[in-house]
């Protein structure tokens, strides 16, 4: 089943009414608008702290398809970054003292500029993150070098790994994928990465697989590290607990599941001022692989771009508009203030 696109799920301020699967979504909930929580709060309009993450979608070609990708990736997404865009970011990042690069996809690996790319952020002197699949680096021997190539760069290696059985990952992510990402886990190891006393930065990322929050971040990591040693004699520094956003598949799963309102009201009990404060929209800015800004990576999704007055497109990058904007809200931004919170960096309230 396609994805729905933002204008398909009025979520903002409609409700939520369509006819999906032959059921027809009518009279629903209607939760309360993300921007009257902040208010409420005294968050509202929400604006910037400072961008210190830039993070650029390579394209949504993945050699994996996962059933609650939030990018909608497989390996028939055509949708790639050029070269030309690529400069006009690492153009826009000389400008700034920005730290941080997250490259992330689909599988980023797979842009044939790929590598270009993060030698070229490197010389910048920005520290580079790479999303990783894991599965990647054994999809082709062109990419068995990965992890050398992540080593020579000083690259932090971000990975998803849904669970430390195969059962459930495979259920998730495809059949093999859990042999395949504890083999390539082990090729990090080899080269020193998630070691003790390493510089190298070996992190994974847990999202649930179904319609529920996740567990705490610290118990679970505990768990985590405690599995894939004595299974698999893993090592990894840090595990990164992520909120499921109802959008794209994972939204597709909520509406086929009929767990569509149960959740969102889930999201919306919980919802956390404190984790508001530090939602990543504030120190983010995502480039999608076309080169239009966005808020977040999830707001790049549902095609919703920046509100700067400089444009929104990479080319019109400035600094000072867009930490001076608004944030774009809208419903599934409950995803992130919920509970301890939910980021491309895991939780956001200690």
């Amino acid at each position: 089943m396609k994805s729905l696109k933002a204008q398909e799920v009025p979520l903002a301020d409609t409700g939520f009414q369509l006819n999906v699967l032959n059921s027809t979504f009518s009279e629903q909930k209607q939760f309360p608008k993300f921007r009257d929580k902040l208010a409420a709060h005294n968050l509202y309009p929400l604006k910037p702290t400072g961008i210190q993450i830039f993070q650029v979608n390579l394209g949504k070609m993945c050699n994996q398809v996962c059933r609650h990708c939030h990018v909608d990736a497989g390996p028939d997404r055509k949708e790639i970054m050029t070269r030309e865009t690529m400069l006009e970011c690492l153009e826009a990042l000389a400008q700034t003292d920005i730290p941080v690069v997250d490259i992330t996809g689909g599988a980023p690996e797979m842009n044939p500029d790929f590598r270009w790319f993060v030698e070229e952020v490197s010389r910048l002197g920005r520290k580079v993150m790479v999303r990783c699949n894991l599965t990647i680096i054994l999809a082709n021997p062109k990419y068995h070098d990965l992890p050398v190539f992540f080593k020579l760069h000083q690259v932090q290696v971000v990975s998803s790994l849904p669970y430390f059985s195969a059962t459930r990952t495979n259920a998730q992510r495809g059949e093999g994928v859990f042999e395949k990402s504890v083999k390539a886990l082990q090729m990090l190891n080899a080269v020193g990465y998630g070691k003790e006393g390493s510089e190298l930065i070996l992190d994974l990322v847990f999202n649930p697989s179904g319609a529920f929050l996740p567990g705490g971040q610290a118990g679970l990591e505990k768990e985590f590290k405690r599995r894939l040693k004595l299974g698999f004699d893993i090592d990894f520094n840090n595990l990164f607990v992520i909120t499921n956003l109802p959008i794209s598949r994972f939204l597709d799963y909520l509406i086929e599941s009929r767990n569509y309102e149960t959740y969102m009201d889930k999201l919306v009990t919980a919802f956390n001022p404190a984790a508001a404060e530090n939602v990543m929209c504030r120190n983010t800015i995502s480039v999608g692989w076309d080169g239009f800004l966005y808020d977040c990576d999830f707001n790049q999704m549902l095609e919703l771009k920046v509100n700067s007055q400089a444009g929104n497109h990479i080319r019109d990058f400035d600094l000072t508009s867009l930490n001076n904007r608004e944030v774009v809200l809208n419903q599934h931004c409950y995803g992130c203030t919920a509970g301890a919170g939910s980021s491309c960096g895991g939780e956001t309230v200690a």
